[in-house]
């Protein structure tokens, strides 16, 4: 026995299969065993043990121990009004397969309030399906009650005297340590633009992409000293990518995925937005950056700074003192900035613009870090239009706007929740319409089967109905031997609940159907008389609930995530092309122009681009957990989307600045230009959305690079700044508000990168081809 549990304990998540496997096997059947035999109640005693096996064996509840013992006590009420609902309308098939479709798609569409409720679907819809199915029995409604009490109750009780595998690394400890990557990949942009400094020359390499608006870098005149700080800045440049990499929603285990409306998991979002936005910021500078430039070279360094700090506010989970270093410094480089507006070059406005955007996104993602933690919103950022608006709504009005979302045929959610309820619809009918013996086992068969493509759902089939086929032939040996022998089922059910439920995941799907045909066998001849042909039923209904599921699968949205996720990236990046042009237009007359340029009529111009951002962040994250029918051509789906994120995060800082009140409108040939920038972003990225369509056949031609140095805006704003004395105040003497001068540098700035990461999406496909 030992060498079975230490292969078994050797196994990738065989611990924790070993854990659910007894803390089914403990809780489902104490209560059942106690019911059935110590009160001679055998209908509390079905229900005592679905109580708890769908909690056990079917549901994730992720969290610490004292959260999922609160979870579990949540769920008991809703439990009691599922079963008192399928009990009263299972009077007709009509009334239970109209109760089927309500439950199905309510319990499958919150998963858009994040895991906790998502894992708790199936849990749900088993509640209201065992007691909709005849016998018609409303006075046996309290036992039923009863029984689902103790189950669910021995459940959470049992769970906190197991002991708990490995918990899956949290994703503030993620989130951390890419804040802590990215920390060191500021530092080492920071040391590359103090200045030359001597040092060995390092070995031959190749440099980095430079990308569209960029200078070609520095070859080996620029001094040792330089090269090997542009060498570590590319070493951190690529730990700081990896690092970013682990915190995507695709690659977090479901449990820990902040995908809900609490203030928390929208917090660590917007940090991880942040934190994006810098490291495309530090990717542009590494590209094209000039030294020496002191003053950018302290900003970075305090950057660098602010993120450990936010990095220390995410890995220990409390927000600490505040610290205004950053604020402080950001603040000192703008004055500096319009000090220095004389004689300054194309190249350097773009290059500080560019460093004071990652310092921005800096201060933003410590600012989440804390509000995720519960702390105040700053007095700052507490304004119309601020850049965390849910921060000062109350809990029922961020969950509505989640679910309002997803309230859209282009929903993956909205979509799975439709196809759920349609097919546990039809089935609670077909099964009615045939008089099906122990139907339950079709919908628990659909439910167990069904997947969120058609051709992952045909591909459970097969094994299924082998693993049902050899514990159904398994089981009708066993009765036919043992015929009405309780003592053997009862001795037998724990045996087969902890090696079935603990090897089964280990060896497939197979073995785990086979083990769960063997237990309901043993389960069920110990409610009523054992049956011999018990087991064909079995078998049958669960060939009937998978076909089912394959069918539904089938005729609604087959392809899953893989036929929507192209849809939807092609949305964002079309949406965040239109906002480059509201945004722009927006900024160039001033603060409250912008609410009549969208399209919509609302106060937000990205709010459009936003919300297409979250959709496809649905369908990207559920396409990563289908394995079948995956489309080999496909882009990098996160390449992709980079143009519609920098022109969210970008557009909302520049939009957060200018609502400030920061001068008035800019001068009309400024507004022109800056316009004329904004169309020609805007085209190029709706010509890369053709390799996402076309799946990387179609390659188009951009109209970048954008070097500084022939932008016109940047042009118009250096003539501009050479109007002013450097000691002028603005507008006086006919001398040009350098803020002004700031906001065409910085405005033009944002559009390039949204620029440079279109092409970037056009340069992955010219090199797969």
């Amino acid at each position: 026995m030992t060498g079975p549990l230490r292969w078994l304990l050797r196994q990738d998540q065989g611990p924790e299969y070993l854990r659910r496997a007894t803390w089914a096997a403990v809780a489902g059947l104490t209560g059942f065993y106690a019911l059935r035999y110590g009160f001679d109640a055998p209908g509390m005693a079905l229900y005592a043990l679905f109580g708890a096996l769908p909690l056990t064996l079917f549901s994730q509840v992720p969290g610490p121990a004292e959260q999922r013992t609160r979870t579990f006590l949540a769920v008991l009420p809703a439990g009691w009004v599922l079963v008192t609902a399928g009990t009263l309308l299972a009077a007709h098939s009509w009334s239970a397969a109209c109760g089927m479709f309500v439950v199905g798609f309510t319990t499958s569409f919150l998963g858009v309030g994040g895991p906790r409720l998502g894992g708790l679907a199936a849990a749900f819809q088993l509640y209201y399906l065992l007691p909709c199915f005849p016998p018609y029995a409303p006075e046996t409604l309290d036992e039923r009650l009863g029984g689902l009490t103790v189950g669910i109750l021995l459940t959470a009780l049992v769970d906190r005297l197991l002991w708990r595998d490995e918990q899956p690394v949290p994703y503030r400890v993620l989130l951390a340590d890419a804040v802590d990557a990215l920390a060191g990949y500021c530092a080492s942009i920071g040391r590359l633009m103090a200045g030359p400094r001597p040092g060995p020359s390092p070995g031959p390499g190749p440099g980095p992409d430079p990308g569209p608006g960029s200078d070609p870098v520095p070859g080996p005149g620029a001094g040792d000293g330089e090269a090997a700080d542009r060498s570590a800045a590319q070493r951190d440049q690529e730990a700081a990518y990896q690092a970013l990499q682990a915190t995507l929603l695709s690659r977090v285990p479901p449990a820990e995925r902040p995908t809900s409306a609490s203030l928390r998991d929208r917090a660590c979002y917007d940090v991880r937005a942040a934190v994006r936005h810098v490291r495309a910021q530090l990717d542009r500078l590494l590209g094209g950056a000039r030294g020496p430039d002191p003053a950018a070279a302290h900003l970075l360094d305090r950057t660098a700074a602010a993120l450990r700090e936010t990095g220390q506010v995410l890995r220990s989970g409390t927000p600490g003192p505040r610290d205004d270093a950053l604020a402080t410094a950001l603040s000192s480089f703008r004055t500096d900035r319009a000090r220095r507006l004389a004689g300054v070059t194309a190249l350097r406005l773009r290059q500080d613009s560019v460093v004071q955007a990652a310092a921005t996104g800096a201060l933003l993602a410590g600012e989440g870090a804390r509000i995720a933690f519960g702390a105040p919103l700053d007095a700052r950022w507490q304004r119309p239009g601020g850049p965390f608006p849910y921060a000062a709504l109350r809990p029922p009005a961020r969950w509505w706007r989640r679910l309002r979302l997803h309230l859209t045929p282009r929903s993956v959610l909205l979509q799975n929740a439709l196809r759920v309820a349609f097919a546990l619809a039809v089935a609670r009918l077909i099964v009615g319409a045939l008089d099906l013996p122990h139907g339950f086992w079709v919908l628990l068969a659909l439910i167990s089967l069904m997947r969120t493509s058609a051709a992952d759902t045909r591909g459970a089939l097969p094994p299924t109905f082998l693993g049902v086929a050899a514990g159904a032939a398994l089981a009708t040996l066993m009765v036919v031997v043992v015929g009405d022998t309780p003592a053997f089922y009862i001795a037998a059910a724990p045996v087969v609940f902890l090696v079935g439920f603990s090897v089964g995941p280990v060896l497939g799907t197979a073995w785990t159907q086979a083990a769960l045909t063997l237990v309901l066998i043993l389960l069920f001849a110990q409610i009523l008389p054992p049956d011999r042909r018990l087991p064909a039923v079995r078998l049958l209904d669960v060939v009937i609930g998978g076909s089912l599921g394959a069918a539904a699968s089938l005729v609604a949205w087959p392809k899953g995530a893989g036929g929507e996720l192209r849809r939807s990236v092609v949305n964002f990046m079309g949406r965040g092309a239109e906002a480059c042009k509201t945004v722009t237009l927006g900024l160039c007359h001033g603060p409250g122009r912008e609410q009549a340029r969208t399209r919509d009529g609302s106060a937000d111009p990205l709010r459009p681009a936003h919300a297409a951002m979250l959709l496809a962040q649905a369908a990207h994250t559920q396409y990563r957990t289908e394995h079948a029918g995956r489309d080999r051509a496909s882009p990098p789906w996160e390449t992709a989307m980079q143009p519609g994120h920098h022109a969210v995060s970008g557009g909302a800082l520049l939009l957060a600045a200018r609502r400030d009140g920061e001068g008035t409108e800019l001068p009309a040939d400024a507004t022109a230009l800056l316009m004329a920038l904004a169309d020609r972003v805007a085209d190029d990225c709706l010509r890369a959305t053709q390799v996402v369509r076309s799946a990387g056949t179609v390659v188009p031609q951009l109209s970048g690079p954008y070097p500084p140095a022939e932008s016109a805006p940047l042009r118009c704003a250096v003539a501009q700044a050479q109007t002013r004395t450097p000691d002028a105040d603005a507008d006086a003497d006919g001398n040009t508000d350098p803020t002004a001068v700031l906001l065409i540098a910085d405005t033009e700035a944002w559009l390039t990168g949204v620029a440079h990461d279109a092409a970037r999406v056009v340069r992955r496909a010219e090199a797969a081809r």
